[in-house]
């Protein structure tokens, strides 16, 4: 079974102002705007990075999973992190296997993705999300690829996920979801892209903190912005 991180997913109080932080630090264009994130409560963008996607959510009624998150920790932050198989058949066995439970089925005209339950795995909502075809990514609009701009960065390389126990947390996305832990017991690989857990250090708890972008201009190596809460690393 394949693995790729594909999409990434923020939650902010407020959207329309980190949808312009997202596109002054990133250089990114707005792509779509999900009607279907309505059923949870909410209103989106998503934006395309290369064939990876940043999606930003905001709570738009009360009761929300994410507006719940947004007072957990204490305001704008990581919210969700969608990993796209090759073989969603053998990931549903897995996340049985594993005793996970799914708390929704997010089905389109052509891909699918298992949400499972966030206390099941640490740090973060996850979807393993299989697409037909396989470059193809419905939740993203049917004219992603118009809006793809890579003047600043040209793709998501890694997640980082606060953890309290992050070998644990590691160790757990790899039973539920697959993937390979790396030496050092505390970074996720697939065959694109990777999830890395480290020590909570904000006080804000467990969740996404991070953002690997690979940078277009190899001079920016290094260099760091926060946007929604979130800090987004030039690799």
């Amino acid at each position: 079974m394949a693995l790729r991180l594909r999409q990434v997913a923020l939650v902010a109080r407020d959207l329309t102002p980190v949808e312009g932080e997202v596109r002054s630090a990133l250089g990114v264009d707005l792509c779509f705007r999900d009607p279907g994130v309505g059923e949870f409560g909410l209103h989106n963008a998503l934006f395309p990075i290369g064939d990876t996607f940043l999606e930003v959510v905001s709570p738009i009624q009360e009761g929300t999973t994410a507006g719940r998150l947004l007072e957990r920790r204490g305001g704008n932050g990581g919210y969700m992190v969608l990993v796209q198989t090759d073989d969603l058949d053998e990931a549903r066995a897995r996340i049985e296997r594993t005793g996970t439970r799914l708390v929704y089925t997010a089905q389109g005209a052509a891909i699918c993705g298992l949400h499972v339950h966030p206390r099941d795995v640490g740090g973060a909502i996850v979807s393993i999300d299989q697409a037909e075809p396989a470059e193809d990514w419905e939740w993203a609009g049917p004219n992603w690829r118009d809006h793809v701009r890579t003047d600043t960065v040209t793709t998501m390389a890694a997640v980082e996920i606060q953890a309290d126990d992050p070998a644990s947390m590691a160790a757990r996305w790899a039973d539920v979801i697959g993937g390979t832990v790396d030496g050092s017991g505390t970074c996720l690989r697939f065959e694109r892209g990777e999830v890395r857990f480290v020590p909570v250090t904000d006080g804000r708890g467990e969740g996404v903190s991070g953002v690997d972008v690979v940078a277009a201009d190899p001079a920016r190596r290094g260099e760091s912005v926060e946007v929604c809460g979130t800090r987004f690393r030039f690799v």
